[in-house]
């Protein structure tokens, strides 16, 4: 009997085209089959849980990491979905403001973003996401029970000047901003497997970009796609082909898992 397995898939580069933003025909048909052969199958995404849970079931899965590792959904019902450290996070919205650049919030699980002014809009320019902007001067950021995401209108050469941004997970995925979120999705799939009560060593994770590093250094297997950073594939397990080449599939056939 096939021993069952865990697998936690990233979503760009990985099942999707990152061009077209549609799942790998090959991709799809790899996550039916291990399914249907008893492995449980799960997303892995910094995505929100808003943005993520659409396309989780529009592929035909029902579990997830998003959030950044924050947020657990399993069978289709959201266990966990844990905001940013609200006090550093305001510490460091602060600084940001003192030092002159603009700063926007998400204070819920959704597009809504709250600023107090348009600076950020005037530095960075509409964000390429889809956003729903809130400014208003009277906001005051301590006023939200909770903060998922910020945004500061920083430039990379000028991070060095935010020195408190180490203190929360962040990512810059485009040029004009800063964005900060959970980062930390070793930590999700940890959550997830403690609440299965699994073993982690059964755990298969796929991968293609930077922010899946901290993914690939958990303790069990870890594939990386053709099409992967050379960082990634440096510490990955395994490397398969590009995700467009039918990579997961032919990677799953290889060990017998479909």
């Amino acid at each position: 009997m096939m021993k069952k397995k865990y697998f936690f898939f990233d979503i760009d580069g990985t099942l999707t085209h990152k061009e077209t933003r549609e799942i790998v025909p090959s991709a799809l048909t790899a996550l039916r089959l291990l399914q249907e052969n008893g492995h449980f199958v799960a997303i892995a995404t910094g995505r929100a849980h808003y943005k993520a849970i659409h396309f989780m079931k529009t592929i035909g899965l029902k579990n997830m990491v998003c959030n950044g590792g924050h947020g657990l959904v399993v069978n289709e019902q959201l266990i966990d979905n844990v905001p940013l450290d609200f006090q550093k996070s305001l510490a460091i919205l602060q600084q940001a403001q003192q030092l002159g650049y603009g700063v926007l919030i998400a204070p819920f699980d959704s597009e809504d973003v709250y600023g107090q002014d348009f600076l950020f809009l005037k530095q960075a320019g509409f964000r390429k996401e889809p956003t729903t902007y809130y400014i208003d001067p009277q906001y005051q950021f301590s006023q939200f029970q909770n903060i998922y995401k910020m945004y500061i209108s920083i430039p990379q050469d000028q991070e060095n000047k935010l020195t408190l941004k180490e203190t929360v997970g962040h990512l810059r995925f485009e040029k004009e901003y800063l964005m900060f979120q959970p980062d930390n999705k070793q930590q999700g799939i940890m959550h997830m497997m403690q609440y299965l009560q699994a073993d982690p060593h059964d755990v298969v994770v796929f991968g293609d970009d930077y922010n899946d590093i901290d993914m690939f250094s958990g303790d069990w297997y870890s594939i990386a796609m053709g099409n992967a950073c050379d960082e990634l594939k440096r510490i990955a397990n395994e490397v398969t082909e590009k995700n467009v080449d039918d990579g997961i599939y032919k990677a799953c056939v290889r060990h017998g898992w479909i």
